[in-house]
């Protein structure tokens, strides 16, 4: 197992037939489909099932909606399908709003997603509210002051988190120490682990697309947390819903593999020049941020005499941690990423406190004087 390579495939077609990829072959699923009943996916869900469209002309909401649903349904089977038994499918998605003959109505799509991976026999773990950031100063829907005619705001969606079978198993001791490996600190823990996120959106303005011109992307931060919690270094991360790529681009620096489906050929150039134009400082930074984070934690709790000291250091980063299962932590730099016919290859060279210019502190002196020249 080559963890100084990793490799990330698009794949033009619908996901609703992935026979490229095998059984049980899939570690985790990052992905963020068409919203049913959101007005800027009328066409491409319609190109599914043309009775959307009708359904959508005949003011028959509850039918479209539906119908909607049993075409990302399809995909969801697939999922199934292809994630090993202990993988997640990790899915964001907001329910929609819409006024249909004069009739304005949530079409609860989260609500229908969970029945779809319930009657596949895939639980529905505790899931993630996205509390999308806005500054609208009108934010509020209806009739302003007046009671009994305005509609709460609608400014969260969802992350919906999917487990196959039970609990995933490291039986071999390569796979016990790349679990520890890929480790997050104990501070992340805690943040991630939270059911609410606040993380602003992202631009969603596509300059260089033949097709849509707006992406509805989900903000780099969501899927690279997600990749983080939910999967280990090298493993396969898969999105069904590819978009511009920002999956993929979160699975090459957090060092997995990554497979996505667009559905859209004329996407295809999007997502190369994407991956293509994202410096590999912007990608690194990511590293950076977390190192300087959990730095700056050591050097807050340990001001904090009432907290206990600290017991543990992580060799790899030349750092504190809070616990011994942080103590093998290995993070690496993205150090190229290669184009390669009909994929992208990332290559990667260890973080290391001395290349990187930051101060070292001795293993044995993990004190308060030590920690103050961090």
């Amino acid at each position: 197992m080559d963890l100084k390579n990793t490799t990330h495939k698009t794949i033009i077609g619908a996901a609703q037939n992935m026979h490229q990829i095998d059984s049980n072959s899939i570690d985790l699923v990052v992905t963020s489909p068409p919203y049913p009943m959101i007005e800027m996916w009328d066409d491409i869900m319609a190109l599914q099932n043309p009775k959307i469209a009708t359904a959508l002309t005949n003011n028959e909401p509850h039918l479209a909606f539906e119908l909607m649903h049993l075409e990302l349904d399809k995909i969801w089977k697939e999922v199934a399908r292809v994630l090993k038994d202990g993988g997640f499918a990790c899915i964001n998605i907001g329910d929609a709003t819409r006024t249909i003959n004069s009739n304005f109505a949530l079409y609860p799509n989260h609500a229908r997603i969970i029945s779809a991976f319930q009657e596949l026999d895939i639980p529905n773990l505790p899931n993630i509210i996205w509390r999308k950031q806005t500054n609208a100063p009108n934010k509020f829907m209806g009739s302003g002051m007046l009671p009994a005619g305005a509609y709460v705001t609608l400014e969260h969606e969802w992350v919906l988190i999917f487990r196959k079978g039970g609990k995933r198993e490291f039986k071999k001791p390569e796979d016990k120490l790349r679990r520890q490996e890929s480790s997050f600190f104990w501070e992340e823990r805690n943040i991630w682990f939270s059911d609410l996120w606040d993380l602003k959106g992202t631009k969603q303005k596509i300059d260089n697309s033949k097709s849509r011109k707006r992406s509805a992307a989900y903000p780099f931060e969501l899927p690279y947390r997600l990749i983080n919690m939910y999967s280990l270094q090298n493993d396969v991360v898969l999105d069904p819903f590819l978009g511009t790529g920002t999956t993929a681009l979160a699975a090459m620096t957090a060092q997995r593999n990554s497979i996505g489906y667009e559905i859209d050929p004329k996407f295809l150039e999007v997502i190369n020049e994407n991956i293509q134009t994202t410096s590999l400082a912007d990608l690194n930074s990511n590293i950076d941020n977390r190192i300087n984070s959990h730095r700056e934690f050591i050097i807050n709790r340990q001001k904090d005499p009432k907290k206990k000291d600290i017991k543990h250091f992580n060799a790899h980063l030349n750092l504190p941690v809070v616990t011994s299962q942080e103590k093998n932590i290995r993070l690496h730099y993205l150090n190229e990423i290669i184009n390669e016919d009909d994929q992208f290859r990332a290559t990667y060279v260890e973080y290391s406190p001395s290349e990187d210019g930051l101060p070292h502190v001795l293993k044995k002196s993990i004190n308060q004087a030590a920690l103050s020249k961090l």
